[in-house]
């Protein structure tokens, strides 16, 4: 069995094919499916997603950080009463992002520690998205003095020292498609990271592993993220899948 821990199932991409697309990811192994959420428009689409696959589908909550702008204080009401009112298994996808934009880089450091102490109100894993943002999300993690923060660095491409920084906050490390691109450099870095620390993710639609670089992925491809992973360990398939899925079950209790 394989989890995928990171995938927006749920987006407009899949609306042709949704149902074929969860078939070839269940009859290819991956049982369970954990959704990040992105803002309140996409909140619906989970919710309902999640009646159509009770059994096989998790939700998180929170606000994603390129999505944090001027009705920042809408979108935070608006998961602070989903987290009030339904079940979630973490909260995320939440972090910062200042690839695309750094206007709104001190809002989206605040709601980031904002929903970090929410996700402690209710005991919750957080789900952290970070890019080119390394320090920024270390020092609000600094500022975290609370031994229930736990969570995943969702499609970490880091390198070695900060991956074992982000070990150190009690973080796993979530490895994607990117594990497979020839000149990434992470599988290098993965090698010497204990299986313990990590879980699979697509981040489909988004981030297709080789052979469908380009193109749209979707969750059944987790193979081969689970095989790259499994070539950089130099062990079985079936240890991979056994101990990353062990890692997601204990940490979102699933």
């Amino acid at each position: 069995m394989l989890i995928d821990t990171h995938t927006h199932l749920y987006v407009s991409q899949f609306d042709a094919d949704r149902s074929q697309m969860m078939k070839r990811a269940l009859d290819a192994g991956v049982e369970q499916f954990v959704l990040p959420a992105i803002d309140s428009e996409t909140t619906a689409a989970m919710h309902s997603l999640k009646l159509d696959y009770p059994n096989n589908i998790h939700l998180m909550m929170g606000l994603h950080p390129t999505h944090v702008g001027e009705n920042l204080i809408e979108e935070m009401a608006h998961v602070q009463q989903q987290l009030a009112t339904h079940s979630f298994v973490a909260v995320g996808e939440i972090g910062m992002d200042l690839y695309w934009d750094k206007s709104y880089q001190k809002e989206q450091k605040d709601a980031f520690a904002k929903q970090i102490a929410w996700a402690l109100d209710y005991n919750l894993p957080i789900v952290i998205h970070c890019r080119e943002a390394f320090d920024q999300i270390f020092e609000v993690l600094e500022g975290v003095q609370d031994n229930r923060l736990r969570g995943i660095f969702h499609c970490f491409t880091g390198n070695l020292s900060q991956a074992r920084r982000a070990i150190g906050f009690n973080m796993l490390l979530g490895i994607g498609g990117v594990v497979t691109f020839k000149n990434s450099g992470l599988a290098k870095t993965i090698a010497k990271i204990p299986l313990k620390h990590i879980v699979l993710e697509t981040d489909a639609p988004y981030l297709a592993p080789m052979p469908f670089r380009g193109k749209r992925n979707e969750s059944a491809y987790i193979s081969h993220v689970a095989q790259k992973v499994a070539l950089t360990h130099n062990i079985s398939l079936a240890q991979v899948a056994k101990q990353t899925t062990e890692n997601a079950i204990n940490l979102f209790n699933l």
